[in-house]
C-alpha cells in the first residue's frame, strides 16, 4: 500500500476516534436529563442530584480539553514527522537498534506523562476537591508521578527490551515469542498485582480481628472459598471513594478492601461485596477474561509481524528505515479500530460477569445487602443513573446500577 493512503488512512482513524468518543460524551452528558428508573429514583434528593450531574459536567469539560490537546499533538507529530524525529534523537544517542527502541519509548512515554499532568494536577487538586473527593496532598501526588515513572522504565524497558530483542533475531518466529513474552508477563502481573504492584502505591495491611473478618471467613467456608489473604488498603490517603477488588492466583489470590469501603458499609453489606468478588472466582470469570486477552495477543502479534513487514508501513511516519519502534507506532496507530471493536466485546463480556456475579452474591449470601452497598457506593461516587445506552455499550464495563438492581431482584 501507498505510504500516503497508510497515512491518511491513520489521520482519519485519530480523528474519526476523537469525534466518536466525544459524541458519545455529548449524549451520556444529556442522559443526566432522562427519568430516573424507579430503582434508583430515591438515591439522590434534588440538590445530591444536581451536584452530581455539576460533577460529571466539570469533568466532561476537562476531559474534552485534555482530549483536544492530545488529538492536535497526535496530529502534529504525524504532519510535522515528529515521530522521524525522535527516531533520529534516538539514532543519535545509540547505534544499537535494541537501546534505540528503548530510548525511543521512553522520549514518547515522558512526554505524554509531562503533557498530560497539568491536567491531572487540576482534576486532583481543583475538580476532586471542589467536590469534596480528593484526599491527595501534594507530596503523595509528586511521589506517586515519580514512581509511576520509575515503574514504566522498569517494568516497560525489559518488555520492550524483549519485544525489539524477538523482532531483530528471531525473524519469521517474532510474532509467536512476543505472544509468549507478553502473555508472561500479563500472567506473572496478574498474579503478584496485589503483593508487587499495589505496595509501591498503598499500604495493604490485614483486615483486623473481629465480626467482620469472622462474617468473611465464615461466609468463605459456606461456599468453599479458600480465602487466607483479605486486605484493607488505605485508598483514604487519596480519595473519599471506595472500591474492592480480587486479586492474583492460587495462593496469592487475595480480596483488597479499600478502608473508605469498610467505614461506610455495615459488616453484612461488605460481606455482599465479597461474595459478589467470590463469584467471579467460583465462575472462572478471572481465568476466561485472561485467556481471552492472550488469545487477543497472538493475533495482535501475527497482524504486527506481517505489517511490519512492509517499508511503506514505516514510511507513513516520515522514517525511511525500518525499525521495531517505528512500526510498532504505525501499527499501533492503525490497529485502533480493532481494539475498540474488541473492547466492545470485552465489555459486553465483563457486564455479563457482573451479573452473574450478582446472583452468585444473592444466592449465597444476600441480594437486598448487595443492593445496599451498591446504592451506597453510586451515591458517594456522584454516579450518572442514567447513562446513555449507546455511551454503556461502548465504554461500560459493568452494567448501570438500575439494570444490576433489576437483576438481583428478579426471581
Amino acid at each position: 500500500m501507498n505510504p500516503n493512503t497508510i497515512f491518511i488512512i491513520i489521520v482519519l482513524i485519530i480523528v474519526f476516534e476523537f469525534i466518536f468518543n466525544k459524541v458519545l460524551d455529548y449524549l451520556n452528558a444529556k442522559s443526566w436529563d432522562s427519568p430516573r428508573p424507579k430503582e434508583v429514583a430515591d438515591l439522590f434528593d434534588e440538590q445530591e442530584y444536581e451536584k452530581a450531574k455539576r460533577y460529571a459536567q466539570t469533568k466532561g469539560k476537562v476531559a474534552l480539553i485534555s482530549g483536544t490537546v492530545s488529538l492536535a499533538v497526535a496530529l502534529a507529530m504525524l504532519f510535522f514527522n515528529g515521530f522521524a524525529l525522535v527516531d533520529g534523537w534516538a539514532k543519535a544517542i545509540t547505534q544499537n537498534q535494541i537501546l534505540q527502541a528503548l530510548v525511543f519509548f521512553a522520549i514518547l512515554v515522558l512526554a505524554t506523562m509531562l503533557i498530560n499532568l497539568p491536567f491531572g494536577i487540576y482534576n486532583t487538586f481543583v475538580v476532586e476537591e471542589k467536590f469534596g473527593f480528593n484526599k491527595t496532598t501534594p507530596k503523595t501526588f509528586i511521589l506517586d508521578f515519580f514512581k509511576g515513572i520509575i515503574l514504566s522504565a522498569i517494568v516497560g524497558g525489559i518488555l520492550l527490551g524483549a519485544l525489539s530483542w524477538a523482532y531483530y533475531k528471531m525473524g519469521n518466529n517474532f510474532w509467536w515469542i512476543a505472544w509468549i513474552i507478553v502473555s508472561t508477563f500479563s500472567l506473572f502481573f496478574a498474579t503478584f498485582y496485589t503483593t508487587l504492584i499495589v505496595p509501591i502505591f498503598n499500604k495493604l495491611t490485614p483486615l483486623e480481628d473481629g465480626s467482620l473478618r469472622e462474617n468473611i471467613e465464615n461466609y468463605a467456608k459456606k461456599v468453599h472459598f479458600p480465602l487466607k489473604n483479605i486486605f484493607v488498603i488505605d485508598g483514604s490517603k487519596r480519595s473519599s471513594k471506595a472500591n474492592a477488588f480480587f486479586s492474583g492466583m492460587g495462593k496469592t489470590k487475595a480480596i483488597v478492601l479499600y478502608d473508605t469501603l469498610i467505614a461506610n458499609n455495615t459488616d453484612e453489606e461488605l460481606t455482599a461485596v465479597l461474595a459478589h468478588e467470590v463469584g467471579h472466582y467460583k465462575m472462572n470469570h478471572i481465568k476466561k477474561s485472561m485467556a481471552i486477552s492472550i488469545i487477543q495477543i497472538a493475533v495482535l502479534f501475527f497482524l504486527f509481524a506481517w505489517l511490519s513487514k512492509s517499508d511503506a508501513l514505516v514510511a507513513a511516519l516520515g522514517v525511511s528505515e525500518n525499525s521495531f519502534h517505528i512500526s510498532f507506532i504505525a501499527f499501533s496507530l492503525l490497529y485502533a479500530p480493532i481494539s475498540m471493536i474488541l473492547g466492545i466485546f470485552m465489555n459486553l463480556l465483563s457486564r455479563k460477569n457482573e451479573f452473574e456475579a450478582d446472583n452468585f452474591a444473592k444466592t449465597t449470601y444476600s441480594g437486598q445487602a448487595l443492593i445496599s452497598s451498591l446504592k451506597k457506593l453510586s451515591k458517594k461516587h456522584l454516579s450518572n443513573l442514567t447513562p446513555h445506552p449507546w455511551y454503556v455499550f461502548i465504554h461500560y464495563s459493568h452494567p448501570p446500577l438500575y439494570e444490576r438492581i433489576r437483576n438481583i431482584l428478579k426471581k
